[in-house]
Parts: C-alpha cells; sequence; structure tokens
C-alpha cells in the first residue's frame, strides 16, 4: 500500500473514531426522560408562538440567492487574483524559481478575459435582479 494516502486513511479513521464515539456517548449519557418541556421547540430562549408552518415571504429567500451569488464569485475571484500574478513576481530568498505557482505568462491574456466575461455576465445577473426588483423591500 502506498503511502501516498495514510494520512487521507488516518483523518477517515480518526473522523469515523469521533463520529461513532459521540454516538456512543450520547445514547449513553444523554437524556432519557421525555417531558412535556423537553419536547417543545426552542427558539432563543423564548416561548414559542405561532405555527412553525408559516409562510415566508418569497423576497427573503430572493436576497440569499442573491447574497450567494455574490458570495461565490468571490470563491471565483480570489484564487485568480492570486494565481494571476503570483508567477510574475521574482522569488522570495530562498526559494527556487521553478517552484512559484502561477498562471504561465502565455496564458495570462486568455485567463484574463475569460474572468472579465465572467464579470460581465455577473453584472448582467445583477442589473436582471435589479430591474426585478428584488432589492427593494418592501
Amino acid at each position: 500500500m502506498s503511502t501516498e494516502f495514510t494520512p487521507i486513511f488516518l483523518i477517515l479513521l480518526v473522523a469515523i473514531t469521533i463520529a461513532l464515539s459521540m454516538l456512543i456517548m450520547s445514547a449513553v449519557f444523554g437524556p432519557r426522560k421525555v417531558t412535556r418541556v423537553k419536547q417543545m421547540p426552542y427558539e432563543s430562549g423564548m416561548n414559542p408562538f405561532g405555527d412553525a408552518r408559516q409562510r415566508f415571504d418569497v423576497r427573503y429567500y430572493l436576497v440569499a440567492i442573491v447574497f450567494l451569488l455574490f458570495d461565490v464569485e468571490l470563491l471565483y475571484l480570489y484564487p485568480w487574483v492570486v494565481s494571476q500574478w503570483s508567477a510574475s513576481m521574482p522569488p522570495a530568498a530562498g526559494e527556487v524559481a521553478a517552484g512559484v505557482a502561477g498562471i504561465p505568462p502565455v496564458f495570462r491574456s486568455l485567463v484574463f478575459w475569460e474572468i472579465q466575461l465572467f464579470v460581465v455576465i455577473l453584472v448582467a445577473a445583477f442589473a436582471y435582479a435589479w430591474k426585478k426588483g428584488v432589492f427593494e423591500w418592501r
């Protein structure tokens, strides 16, 4: 068996061990007495009121989706920014020049314009959401 996968197997073993030990400990030490108070839903220390199945306004979900849209955008842009310019920087003291990661200079222009297209599509989605009134809370 290769030693390359040993850390992965160790992490899986630790995760499974922790999960099983938590399951066993909760079964052994967990509460067993069922009371009416313990069966009530917990709402931040307040007594619950109203029906738990009440309807939410769709604008709540639209704002959440727009937030996810722009949050995921940063997940795509940040690694690109780091890799776009890291290969052009000179290696630090004691660092080998070949070990510097980044986009090769040949492909920088192509990757730059692909990211610009991504940002244009993102701005179009933002304009569409704005036009539809997603950001207006009535």
